[in-house]
Formats: C-alpha cells, structure tokens, sequence
C-alpha cells in the first residue's frame, strides 16, 4: 500500500508547465545545464521548493546537477521535480534514463515518469520497489513504460522521500530506443469532453438544503445517469460530453416537485439525445461461468420510474452495442478495468453542489458496475447513494466535502478504495506526530517501538498502552474517525488509525498511559511526520533479507526480496527443516512465480479470478490463474509463512501462491482483505480514489476480499510480548519447524542472530 499511496501523493506536485519543443533545449534541461532560475534548476518545477536547487559541486557531467535535500523539518513527505510534456508523439515504449547518486537517504529515491489521458495514472513507475536508499556512488538507472494510447501528458523526474539527499544528472528522454524529438507526431481527433467546455466555470448549481422530495429524485437521476453512461451508445461511442450533461438535467430534476416530475424531466433528457438504433449485433450476457449478474431488474420498475422511462431505458438495455466504452477499457495484462476520460476537475471552485453531486454519481456507478465486490460490501448500496447525497452535495467547503467523500468511499469495505489524494484532510490532521509505533494488541493501542532518536527520549516505552490523548479516550477517538478510514475489515481499520492516532500539531501532548499495573501522566513531544520515514509499514525482522537462524531453521523476508537472488534464498536454505517466509510487509518485488516455483513439486493452481465483462456493466466470469510451475532446485524442507494486518493485496496473493506448497503453515492473524490489483480513478476537485478491479478467488472460489487470509495457526502480538521486545510470531514458526518441546531461550537467541 505505501507504492500505492505514494504513485497517488506523487500527483500533488505534477506542473502544467510546457518544455519547448527545440531539441537543444530540452536536452540542456534534462542534463541540468539550462541556466538556473534563483537557483532553482531552470526549465523545472517541483515541490517543496526549499528543498530543490542545482549543485556545481557534486556533478555527473556538465557544470550543474539537481539535488533534492530533505532535513527532518523539510514540509511534506517527500520531494519531487518534475517536468511535463505533452504526449503528442508515437511509439510504443518510452524510456527515461539517469545518473543517481545518493546520501544517507531514509526512505526511498527514484527517477519517475507518470502519463495521464482524462483519466489519471495510464502508466507509472517511481523506482520505489528497487529501494534505493542509504549513501550511494554515480549510477545510471532506467524506468520503462509502454506507451498508452490515450496518453495526454507526460509527467517525470526524481523524487526522494524520508531525509537525506539525491543528487541526479545527464537525464534522457526516449522513445523506442531514440530521443523523444525524434519520435513521430501524432494529431488526435478531439473527443466531445475535449471540445465542450459550457461548465468549465462551474456547474451553475447551488443549493441550500435538500428536501426528501429532491433526495428521492436525486437517487433516481444518479442511477438513470450511470446506467446511461455504460449504455446508450451516444455515450459509449463518446459522442456526449456526459458529466455536463448531467448539470443540464440537474436543475429540472431538482425543480420537480414530485416523482413523476422527475421523472418526465429525465424522460425528455433521454429523448433528447436521439433515437437508439436496433442493434445489429447486440450485446449478450453468456451465462457460462458467470459469477455476478448485471443489476437491471429495476429498470422495470414502473412505480419508480414511471412508465414511459422505464420503457426507454429498457429498450437502450436490449439495444446496447457489444464490447463498446468510452469511460471503461481493458487494462493491460491483469485486465482490471481502466477508467478512461474521468476528469478530475482540479480548477473547479469549492464549494459546488454539481460538481459535488457529480462526484457522489461517478463513485457510486463505479462500484455499481465495474467492482469485483460489489456484492461483498456489506451495506445497502442503494441507501449509500440515498443517505450521502445531502452530505456531500451540501458540503460547504473543501475539507468538508473531500471528508464526506472518504465516509462514502469506506461505505465500500474495501482498503484499496479510499481518498489518496487527501489523506491530510482525514482525521486526526496535522503535519507532526509521536515518534513512535503503535499497534492494537488485545485490543488496546500500545507503544510497539521508537522511531528514531526522538521517540526514546519522548518518555513512552514499548508495551505502554495508550488510554488518553489530550484527555480524550482512545476508544472515543477510535469511535469517531473509524467512519473515515475506509478498510475491507476491521483489523486493517484499527491498523490504519494506530499509524496516525498521534498526528496533530507540533508540540506537547497529554497522555495517559498504563504502564504494566502503573497509570502515568506524561506528556511528549510531536515531531515533523517527514522526519519519521515509513510508520508501521513493515513486521519483519531487521537485518538481511535471508539468513540462517540455525543449521536447522532459514529465514526470508519479503520486503526486500529480489528476484535476482531467488535462487541463492533456495541455495541457502537447504538442508534446513523448515524455511520462514516472512510476509508481514509489502514485497518489494513480485516474487509469485520466481520463489513459488521452487516450493512445489507439481503443477499447482493457486487462485481463480473474476473478471468484468465490457459488454455487460456489472457482469463478472470466473476465469482461472496461471499455476505455479515447478522450479529446481526445490526446497523440500517446512515452509511456514508469516502474516498479519499489514500484509495486504499482492502480500496476500504472494501468500495464497506460498500456501499452496506442500505442507505450508501459515502463522499470524487476518490480513488486510483486499487482494487483486487496482483500478484508479479521477473525482472532481482534482481528487484521486482506486478500488480492487480484479476479483481474486482460491480455486475452489472461496473468498479472499473483506476475508484475508486466515491463518492456519492464529498468532497475535500480546501486550506483554511487545513489553518485552518478544516476536511472538517468529516464535511459532520456529516451534512449527523444531517442535513444542524447544527452550524459549533458545528460540529467542536464534531470533537475536
């Protein structure tokens, strides 16, 4: 989740500005020689500015280098250059290349390239899987992406998050292998959202309250427009620029006075836009290996929606023309659904109520037709859309309305889906917090360790167990921005409260703590969040990534695996009992196929999916994963596999892949429950949200989403374990591989190692 969060965050620093088009120039940008502006690298924008500037001391090449430096106190969570393109150019992979050198990097520095069409994130890469951290010498890197179709901007640069300092230098641009002023241009046909601009301004939409009436016919409108959107073939041919459609009808919706008004208003908007033509051939919904049926049974509901409408949006129903979207398309190999042309609006003036209502409309569609768990989420759908439209249409400012939108968004269950793009505004907000971890254990929050040299002289110790801040219990905190954190169970919740419980201003807060049987008073310190690096993020042991504990146990953790090293791991381990997996963490390479491959001694499947049907919005089938493939050499010793509330989506793949070995445990507690890769989409206000787009299944088609991956042998961190430095789950795996009858001692000194 923290690639995730940070491809997402990495969209608040993105510049408009233009590079000119001579080659000469863009060359002396990407190498760092156009003449600084105040010192600033010139040509080049980014964020936070005081961290940025040219250097002419530590150089690859020419007279000036960039050099991104962030001190504990440095604003924000990372910094990052940028530059801009626009994509008016062919081919089929673009390449940026560049010298990288690094100093006492705490977190993660990178290049990164990013395109954006109408919708956001067509393509991305910020090196973050390679963890380049630390002191490092000169060295040249590549990122690499496939060049998509309905790119419209190219965004790209170097970032680095945490402390330290990363010099770069001597940049390149390619595509297919060549500078990109050498690559062919292309000239687009405008589409209707690019050539329609009457709500640009705004949506002309004010309201002060909202009636049960208008709430009614609002509900109504919302699933006529979304229904609409992914069938009438003037919108999936992209004929119709449909976001502003929808504030055309608005306001006569919003007029009526009753339900039939309502809905004769919507019935002269559908006519409007012509006649549907038989289709020839028509969509159908092939009932082989379906899993979830399209929702349309209301569509014939003449109660609700009055004769005549619902006639019509029966016949563009059984007229609708196979495999067509505009808003939707097939993404890449994994085949999630990719949102195309869902701006984002980000010059829209808050607050407005259209715009605001258009936001509630295209969240609650996508999930409506494009989720793989839409019938997972646990709650009413049709009430979410009721009960939110009065909270977010009459929010009446910016803050307001992005909070509402992540209560709406947490209405899904599902941890992939939340408001990336504003974490700041979730509550507890500030910009400092405790440096120190924490975590729920028996259901308390309690110090789990320190965060640099600031929290071991904040006065918390480890097993402290947090019971007020600023005199307000954890448990009414809890209960009051649980609404806000959107999770597919609630371990997940808990986990992502625990991360941010402290946050607030910087300076002293008032704590109760029960410390064994003693109740204390203290009070500590907030420190800048950008000084502390990655809270919470990883369970793991320290150290090296593989290592023996004993002639007996070997130990491998995921959050610094490299597929590279495969083969060494496998090496290393054998002869050994039992192999620990260690998956309390993200991987930081996809290792499924590589290391699964040489755990199993047949052909082994591992997981089904679901997958959407193009044709039929809201239809899924059944399809089956790649199996893992035996690899040699094999290891043939125990495998047990570490989880718990931090291992979330591909960890949880990785685990189902790993589980599947012969003999394999799995040791820890519920996982995050959100497993398949994700789909990312615009909202209005220059907003970004994503859900899980791939439905992912165990073959016999038990459920991994909300469920996690429940372990064979559950094990949580107690209170007194995290007192006394214990991992009491590395303690039961060793247990699983050397038997019950094994000293505590012992175990504890193989873990010390």
């Amino acid at each position: 989740m923290a690639r995730l969060l940070l491809t997402l965050l990495s969209a608040a620093f993105l510049s408009q500005a233009q590079t000119p088009a001579d080659p000469a120039a863009l060359a002396k940008m990407l190498g760092f020689e156009a003449d600084p502006a105040g010192g600033f690298p010139g040509g080049w924008s980014g964020a936070p500015k005081e961290t940025i500037s040219v250097d002419d001391q530590v150089v690859h090449g020419g007279h000036w280098s960039a050099r991104l430096e962030r001190r504990a106190d440095s604003a924000s969570a990372f910094s990052v250059l940028t530059k801009s393109l626009p994509m008016d150019f062919a081919g089929t992979k673009l390449e940026l290349r560049g010298f990288l050198r690094t100093e006492n990097v705490t977190g993660f520095a990178g290049l990164w390239a990013r395109e954006d069409g109408e919708s956001p994130t067509l393509a991305f890469d910020n090196m973050q899987s390679r963890q380049l951290k630390g002191t490092t010498e000169w060295t040249e890197y590549t990122i690499e992406l496939p060049l998509h179709r309905d790119g419209r901007q190219l965004f790209f640069g170097v970032l680095v998050s945490g402390t330290g300092t990363v010099w770069a230098d001597d940049l390149q641009l390619l595509v297919d292998g060549k500078p990109i002023w050498e690559a062919p241009k292309v000239q687009r046909v405008k589409t209707a959202i690019e050539s329609d601009h009457e709500f640009d301004g705004g949506s002309r939409v004010t309201l002060g309250e909202l009636t049960a009436v208008q709430i009614q016919n609002l509900a109504t409108l919302g699933k006529v427009w979304g229904f609409l959107k992914y069938h009438h073939p003037q919108i999936t041919g992209g004929t119709r620029h449909w976001d502003y459609d929808l504030f055309r009808v608005l306001p006569k919706v919003l007029a009526a006075t009753d339900r039939s008004g309502a809905n004769q208003a919507m019935l002269d908007w559908v006519a409007a836009l012509g006649p549907v033509n038989p289709c020839k051939p028509c969509a159908t919904l092939d009932e082989k290996d379906i899993h979830l049926r399209p929702d349309v049974a209301w569509l014939s509901n003449d109660v609700w929606l009055g004769a005549e409408l619902s006639k019509s949006l029966r016949a563009i129903y059984a007229n609708r023309i196979p495999g067509r979207q505009f808003y939707v398309s097939r993404k890449d190999q994994a085949s999630n659904p990719s949102f195309d042309h869902e701006l984002s609006y980000s010059g829209v003036r808050l607050p407005d109520a259209g715009f605001q209502i258009l936001a509630l409309y295209r969240f609650w569609n996508i999930i409506e037709y494009w989720s793989p768990y839409r019938n997972v989420v646990g709650v009413d759908w049709n009430q979410v859309l009721s009960d939110f439209l009065p909270r977010i249409a009459l929010s009446k400012n910016a803050g307001d309305y992005q909070r509402e939108l992540m209560a709406l968004i947490a209405m899904d269950h599902d941890t992939h889906a939340n408001l990336w793009s504003s974490l700041q505004q979730r509550p507890p907000m500030g910009t400092c917090q405790l440096p120190m971890a924490l975590r729920f254990a028996e259901d308390r929050a309690v110090v789990s360790g320190y965060l640099g040299d600031a929290g071991r002289t904040s006065g918390l110790k480890p097993g402290d167990v947090i019971l007020q801040l600023d005199g307000v219990p954890v448990s009414k905190l809890v209960e009051t921005w649980s609404p806000y954190y959107a999770a597919s169970n609630d371990p997940t919740r808990f986990r992502d409260i625990a991360r941010s419980m402290t946050r607030g201003n910087c300076g002293e807060v008032a704590l109760a703590v029960q410390r064994e049987s003693e109740d204390l008073e203290l009070k500590a310190q907030r420190v800048p969040t950008a000084s502390l690096g990655p809270i919470g993020m990883t369970h793991d042991q320290p150290g090296e990534t593989f290592r023996r504990l004993s002639d007996e146990v070997a130990y491998l953790k995921l959050s610094s695996v490299k597929i590279a090293d495969v083969e060494r791991y496998i090496d290393g381990a054998a002869g050994s009992k039992g192999l620990i997996i260690d998956i309390r963490n993200y991987p930081s390479e996809f290792v499924v196929f590589a290391l699964g491959g040489h755990l199993v001694d047949h052909v082994t499947q591992f997981a089904s999916f679901t997958k959407y049907d193009l044709s039929n919005p809201g239809a899924f089938h059944w399809s089956q994963g790649d199996p893992l493939l035996p690899l040699k050499p094999r290891y043939s010793g125990k495998t047990v596999i570490l989880v718990d509330e931090v291992s979330q989506s591909q960890a949880e793949y990785t685990t189902m892949a790993f589980r599947s070995a012969p003999g394999a445990t799995v040791i820890g507690s519920t996982t995050a429950g959100a497993d398949g890769n994700v789909s990312n989409f615009n909202l209005p206000g220059g907003l970004s949200s994503m859900m899980s787009g791939l439905g992912v299944f165990y073959p016999n088609k038990k459920p991994t989403q909300r469920v996690g991956m429940i372990p064979d042998v559950e094990v949580k961190p107690t209170i007194a374990g995290l007192r006394a430095g214990r991992d009491e789950l590395m303690e039961e795996a060793i247990r699983q591989i050397l038997g019950r009858d094994v000293p505590l001692s012992e175990i504890q000194e193989m873990i010390r190692k």
